[in-house]
């Protein structure tokens, strides 16, 4: 054999070896990386599960005591005005069937519901689906029957107050008719604002001769209202822990939760509180 061949045969040797250990570098190299991202991924895994765990714990916590918190604004409130009539409202986010007419009651069962109010119509046009029989169900078992019109605010006044019209037939015994206002018109000012809500009482106000009920959010009223209705009902929803709905005690009804919890309903309504006796509520009622 050659020196040259040799030579040559010894530099492949030489190189084959540089291969293998660059190659087994490459491999440990690779190997170490593979660990290290599944080392990583776990980690962040664990770390996601905590923080979510961590996350959702608080929550949970937090709607548990506020869940707690507003049983016991219920409470207060209710043992506060026990002198006072209870009633609820409702629309077709409450199931017939789940409604027992019968026995309807709050307090354990303590407190009966004497009146029930029912949304009747919606804007232009709309009426509720379920308003029909809830009124026929309501006369049937004897409470003090009431029923709203949803104000729509861009919509016309006197196009509202015919959709209510013929679509509720009020009798005696029944409370007057009353006005839903709560959201803030976008193609009108706040003052003709109060204009058209003061056609659509002027229109219902002389097919039955009574005053409309106005219903509103306490800070609706104060900060567009108040001034402009003084001679009408009034019925604040405040949700709030206060003594009453309005520091300055100007209201009819009060609409003090929307969690309610009622004997005889399956779900959660709204529950209401007139500022008065029962007879007191009676006076009020249409001829």
């Amino acid at each position: 054999m050659s020196k040259k061949h040799n030579k040559k045969t010894a530099k492949n040797l030489h190189k084959n070896r540089r291969n293998k250990y660059f190659f087994r570098r490459r491999v440990i190299v690779l190997i170490i990386l593979i660990i290290a991202l599944i080392g990583t991924g776990l980690y962040l895994k664990q770390s996601i599960t905590y923080y979510y765990a961590l996350y959702f714990n608080k929550f949970t916590h937090k709607k548990l005591h506020n869940s707690e918190k507003e049983a016991l604004r219920i409470q207060r409130i209710i043992s506060d005005n026990l002198d006072k009539t209870y009633g609820l409202d409702i629309s077709h986010y409450q199931n017939k069937e789940d409604i027992q007419w019968d026995s309807l009651s709050i307090g354990n069962r303590t407190i009966p519901l004497e009146f029930v109010v029912m949304r009747a119509t919606m804007g232009n046009k709309s009426a509720d689906k379920h308003f029909d029989e809830f009124w026929e169900k309501a006369k049937k078992h004897e409470l003090i029957r009431g029923a709203y019109h949803f104000y729509r605010a861009d919509e016309d006044p006197i196009i509202q107050a015919n959709n209510f019209l013929e679509n509720v037939k009020l009798e005696s015994g029944d409370l007057p008719p009353i006005l839903d206002i709560e959201k803030i018109p976008r193609r009108k000012t706040n003052e003709r604002l109060v204009e058209d809500l003061k056609v659509w009482c002027k229109i219902v106000e002389e097919t039955y001769g009574e005053k409309p009920i106005i219903y509103t959010y306490y800070h609706y009223y104060k900060d567009f209202l108040k001034g402009e209705f003084d001679d009408y009902p009034l019925w604040l929803a405040n949700y709030n822990d206060v003594p009453s709905p309005s520091p300055d005690d100007r209201w009819d009804f009060w609409q003090f939760t929307e969690n309610g919890i009622v004997y005889g309903i399956n779900t959660k309504v709204d529950l209401d509180i007139y500022n008065g006796s029962l007879w007191s509520l009676k006076s009020l009622t249409l001829d």
